[in-house]
C-alpha cells in the first residue's frame, strides 16, 4: 500500500531541513521544495519518484543554462 500524495499546498519534507534561500517551487506541481544548492532538486519527492522509477535512482537534473 502506498501513501497518498499530500496536497501541493503542503511543502516537501526537504523544506524542513534546508535554509529558506534554497527553497523554490517544484518544476511540476509548484510545491515548495529544496530546489537550489547542494542536494537540491527541481522536483519534489513525489514528482521525482516516477522519473526515478523509469530512469533509475541515479537520474539527476542537468542545467542547460550557460
Amino acid at each position: 500500500m502506498t501513501t497518498p500524495v499530500p496536497p501541493a499546498a503542503e511543502p516537501d519534507p526537504s523544506v524542513l531541513t534546508c535554509p529558506g534561500d534554497l527553497i523554490g517551487p517544484c518544476a511540476t506541481c509548484q510545491r515548495k521544495t529544496h530546489k537550489y544548492g547542494r542536494g537540491g532538486s527541481p522536483s519534489c519527492q513525489w514528482c521525482m519518484k516516477p522519473v526515478q522509477e523509469k530512469w533509475g535512482p541515479g537520474v539527476r537534473h542537468v542545467s542547460t543554462r550557460s
